[in-house]
């Protein structure tokens, strides 16, 4: 079972790998960073707001879908990427996350 997805846990990760299947094909991803958005005074409260950007060979092009990735410490789940631009040695993609935190046992202060 994969962790939670979020800021926190994927900012551990930065610099690794991730695998996304591309069909039959594995396509190594790295994550280069994890970007928090700060929240505004007349956002809704418990909202979590971040994007994940990841450098990828040139080829092949992943077209923006939803993609299942692996990671060795996060464990396997889908993930919508978007390219964002090809660079001089690959291209980058990027996900954003956008959505209301759980209450948990952990996190008594967080909105449903």
């Amino acid at each position: 079972m994969p962790v939670e997805l979020t800021e926190a846990e994927f900012s551990k990760h930065v610099s690794t790998k991730f695998r996304a299947m591309v069909g039959a094909e594995a396509v190594d991803l790295e994550l280069t960073q994890v970007k928090g958005y700060p929240g505004h005074a007349d956002d809704q409260q418990g909202m979590e707001r971040f994007s994940l950007f990841f450098s990828g060979p040139a080829k092949p092009f992943l077209p923006q879908t939803t993609y299942s990735l692996t990671h060795d410490g996060m464990g396997t789940f889908d993930l919508f990427l978007v390219p964002i631009k090809p660079d001089g040695e690959g291209s980058r993609y990027e996900a954003v996350f956008n959505y209301f935190k759980t209450v948990t046992s952990d996190n008594q202060n967080s909105d449903e």
